[in-house]
């Protein structure tokens, strides 16, 4: 049985096919009783308006796109809700993809949100940001970068100044007393982890005897920090870090799973440990864990605000918008 269309609807309510367009983009300037009964067959013969083609025949898309890297890590997630409910505001709907981190996955997602003809495109980028992005812009679909400093595209961006971040968790390990500090890395596609590596580096430099190991997990979830942790847990006593500085929440969050069995490795008293990103989880983990605080919500927000400028005038000068991190201590990390 094919669907309904807009001429069922108007047979039925014994209207034009204009009258039921009416109600559809413009119910104000339709009569109360025509209203309810064109109201009232819509509803009978669950009639679903395409919004694709009135939104093609308007030349104009009430629909904006974002690609993140992990849907499942609560602070992608973060950003996500402030995006939706600053879109909401304006009357815009927001689609979603999740690359995976993978750059094949996030070509794709940005092929299809171009066909799709997006308003606008919101992406938190993996590897080497493509030229496409900017030739998108060029063919009327603006694209933000969200969590991504973008000092190498013209086009705006929001994110945190994740090199202060990296120095203020390893300086914060380093007046613990701790003097050999592993940073679990993830996936050094991201521009992220290696400005957060470099914070942490020109932190130890400023301690003598202080080094760091760089120790690379296969990606960037708890169960990744799980397994870097137990290998951790095989080494002798004297190659252990004393301090670990997990690049996001997930990674240190599996850290304290893995060192809460039988490793002989406790969590704060013989090894100090410090996130990234403050995801609600942290704070209740069973060892409540330290980490860097970025607003999420707000980076969300900041972004569509970005992308509704580029939006209303193309030729807006792009923005970048930088946050600053924030140190949160708790119980994770304690003097050596």
């Amino acid at each position: 049985m094919s669907s309904p269309s807009i001429k069922d609807v108007a047979d039925s309510a014994g209207v034009s096919v204009g009258t039921v367009s009416t109600v559809l983009n413009h119910p104000e300037r339709v009569s109360p009783s025509t209203l309810s009964e064109v109201n009232r067959v819509i509803s009978e013969l669950r009639y679903i308006p395409n919004d694709a083609a009135r939104q093609l025949r308007a030349g104009q898309s009430t629909t904006i796109g974002m690609i993140v890297p992990d849907i499942t890590n609560p602070f992608f997630t973060g950003i996500l809700r402030g995006v939706e409910d600053a879109a909401a505001d304006i009357h815009l709907s927001l689609i979603v993809g999740d690359s995976g981190d993978s750059e094949q996955r996030q070509e794709s997602y940005t092929d299809l949100f171009e066909k799709q003809r997006v308003r606008g495109l919101l992406l938190s980028p993996v590897g080497i940001l493509p030229q496409r992005l900017s030739e998108m812009g060029q063919r009327g679909t603006p694209v933000v970068l969200v969590d991504h400093a973008g000092a190498e595209a013209k086009m705006s961006c929001v994110s945190v100044d994740d090199v202060a971040g990296g120095y203020m968790a390893t300086r914060h390990l380093l007046e613990t007393g701790a003097r050999r500090i592993g940073f679990l890395a993830g996936l050094f596609g991201y521009q992220q982890v290696n400005d957060r590596l470099q914070g942490a580096e020109l932190a130890v430099a400023e301690y003598p005897g202080a080094h760091i190991e760089v120790i690379r997990t296969a990606n960037h979830s708890a169960l990744a920090g799980r397994e870097a942790a137990e290998g951790i847990a095989r080494r002798s006593k004297r190659q252990v870090p004393e301090a670990i500085f997990a690049v996001n929440d997930m990674l240190a969050l599996g850290v304290l799973q893995a060192f809460m069995g039988s490793s002989g490795i406790r969590v704060p008293d013989d090894l100090s440990l410090v996130g990234y990103d403050d995801v609600e989880f942290a704070q209740a983990a069973i060892t409540p864990l330290s980490s860097i605080r970025q607003p999420a919500n707000v980076m969300g927000r900041t972004a569509l605000s970005l992308l509704q400028e580029q939006m209303i005038n193309p030729d807006a000068r792009p923005r970048r918008v930088t946050f600053e991190p924030e140190l949160i201590i708790r119980a994770s990390s304690s003097p050596v």
